[in-house]
């Protein structure tokens, strides 16, 4: 060995031997962190109380509404099923009012829980709830009009509109300003949830003075034939929307209900019912 590599192998023991006595000798712990019970506690408690808020937040929240007006979107969110949405829309097709708790019932057949978990939150029409008893006859009550004698909402003035409470002169232009987006102006009165600022109780109001009568010349879209440039000439359906149809129609080999829309992947349920308005179906697929 040469000179160099002798001297490098002692220089190698030297720091291996001065390491082992720096490991033996040196003290290289830290202090101990000191424990505080009572900030634990505290922080805790702090954790726990954040917890809490979440869960509260992520609960359902419900705000009074009125009952005649769930639609399928509200429904399925307030847990009543299909069936018993179903009830509930036919009920109201044929232009009759929920007037009571007990009649919601009735004709939902919902159960005695979850009636309970809802009946706080409805909220009917003073004409309603200012009335003596629980059950109203819709034929005789003076704040209902005759189907026949109602104003076709495709031909209203501002003024007729401004008749109803709650509708000024700027919610009369917007909804007359919406009627003549298109050609054929309103297919049904649940657009008028599209007109921005109109409430429910407003929405309520002008169902009772007001009717559609949609135009014989709109043809509506067999979905399970419709191509993608007819779907996207449908309110609220766009580009994505309708390629996303067409392949859920392909993986589900054609639509059985118009319904099953809500399966779509980005559909907008809460405007599921406008956008039924354009559609049909002539030949549902066989079971």
């Amino acid at each position: 060995m040469t000179k160099q590599e002798r001297n490098g192998i002692f220089l190698l023991a030297f720091i291996i031997i001065a390491i082992q006595f720096g490991y033996y000798f040196l003290d290289f712990s830290s202090d101990p962190i000191p424990f505080n019970k009572r900030d634990y506690e505290l922080y805790s408690r702090e954790i726990d109380s954040l917890k809490q808020i979440e869960i509260e937040l992520r609960k359902k929240k419900l705000y009074p509404f009125n009952p005649n007006y769930i639609d399928d979107f509200k429904g399925c969110f307030l847990g009543m099923s299909n069936e018993e949405i179903d009830r509930l829309l036919a009920f109201r097709k044929e232009d009759q009012w929920i007037s009571s708790v007990e009649q919601f019932q009735q004709v939902t057949k919902i159960s005695d829980s979850l009636l309970g978990t809802l009946a706080p939150y409805f909220k009917f029409p003073d004409w309603i709830t200012n009335q003596k008893g629980s059950t109203i006859n819709t034929n005789s009550n003076p704040y209902l009009i005759k189907k026949e004698e109602k104003i076709d909402l495709n031909k209203a003035t501002a003024e007729q509109l401004q008749s109803i409470k709650g509708i000024g002169k700027v919610l009369s232009e917007r909804i007359i300003k919406y009627r003549n987006r298109f050609p054929d102006g309103f297919m049904d009165l649940v657009e008028l949830n599209d007109v921005y600022g109109l409430s429910s109780e407003v929405i309520e109001s002008i169902r009772r003075k007001f009717t559609v009568t949609p135009s014989q010349s709109i043809e509506k879209v067999d979905l399970n034939k419709a191509t993608l440039t007819q779907l996207v000439k449908i309110r609220h359906i766009s580009y994505d929307l309708a390629f996303s149809i067409l392949e859920e129609r392909t993986l589900r080999d054609g639509f059985n209900t118009l319904d099953e829309l809500i399966k779509v992947r980005g559909f907008p349920i809460n405007k599921l019912e406008i956008i039924k308005l354009y559609l049909s179906l002539e030949n549902i697929k066989a079971e």
